[in-house]
C-alpha cells in the first residue's frame, strides 16, 4: 500500500482528493492536514510514502513543508506539490527544497493517481505545463551552467541514464533504449543520486538541466 497524507486548507479540496483516492486499492491516506506545519507534524509521526502537498498555505507553505521534510527530517517521505500556478517562484522553490513532482489542480484526477505511484516508487513527476515553464526558463539563459565537479565525475553511462530520465523516460523505457536491464537502469540512477548529492530523481533532473548536460 501507498500511504499518503493530505496536505491542503481548503476542506473541499481534501474532500474531493481523499474521496478519490479511496477507490484506488494501493492507496491508503492516513491522515489530512489543513497548514504547512501540520503536514511536517504528520509526516514525522506517520512516516507516509508520499504527502500531497498545496504550495500555498497558512502558517508554513508548501516550499517550507518540504524543506523540512526533504532536510532529513524524513528521509523516506516524498512530496508530490499541487498547485493552481504553471510555473512561477513557488514552483522553483519547492524543486530546490526537494520536491519529488509537481502537478496542476486542474489535472484529470487519474493523472493525480498516476503522479502518487510515480513519486511513491522514486520517478519523477512534472505536470507539462509546469515542465515547459521550467524548460522556458532554463532555454532563456545565454550561457549552460558550468559543469561541476560532481556532474564531471559521472561516468558516460551514467550521464547517458540522467540525460535520459530528464528527456521524461522512465526506467523500463531508458532500459530498452539502452538495451540493458531496468535494475541496471536503477543502480545507475542510485549512483547518480549520490555522486551529485541530491535527493532523488526530480533534483538529478534539474541539476542536468542547470549544468547544461541536457539542453531544452
Amino acid at each position: 500500500m501507498i500511504r499518503v497524507v493530505l496536505a491542503d486548507d481548503q476542506p473541499l479540496v481534501r474532500a474531493g482528493i481523499a474521496m478519490l483516492l479511496a477507490a484506488e486499492p494501493d492507496i491508503d491516506v492516513v491522515a489530512e492536514c489543513d497548514d504547512g506545519a501540520q503536514a511536517v507534524a504528520v509526516a514525522l509521526d506517520l512516516t507516509p510514502d508520499v504527502v500531497v502537498m498545496d504550495v500555498r498555505m497558512p502558517k508554513l507553505d508548501g516550499v517550507g513543508a518540504t524543506a523540512r521534510l526533504a532536510c532529513g527530517h524524513s528521509p523516506t517521505t516524498r512530496v508530490l506539490i499541487l498547485t493552481t500556478y504553471h510555473a512561477d517562484d513557488a514552483v522553483y522553490g519547492a524543486l530546490r527544497a526537494g520536491a519529488s513532482g509537481f502537478l496542476l489542480k486542474d489535472a484529470v484526477p487519474a493523472e493525480l493517481v498516476m503522479a502518487i505511484r510515480a513519486v511513491a516508487a522514486g520517478e519523477a513527476w512534472l505536470d507539462p505545463a509546469v515542465a515547459q515553464g521550467l524548460l522556458t526558463d532554463f532555454a532563456a539563459r545565454p550561457d549552460p551552467v558550468t559543469t561541476p565537479a560532481a556532474m564531471r565525475g559521472l561516468t558516460d553511462r551514467e550521464r547517458e541514464v540522467l540525460a535520459l530520465a530528464a528527456r521524461g523516460l522512465s526506467n523500463d523505457e531508458i532500459a530498452a533504449k539502452l538495451v540493458i536491464g531496468e535494475a541496471t537502469v536503477k543502480t545507475h540512477l542510485g549512483r547518480v543520486l549520490m555522486k551529485l548529492g541530491v535527493r532523488d530523481r526530480t533534483q538529478a533532473v534539474v541539476a542536468a538541466y542547470q549544468t547544461g548536460l541536457v539542453r531544452p
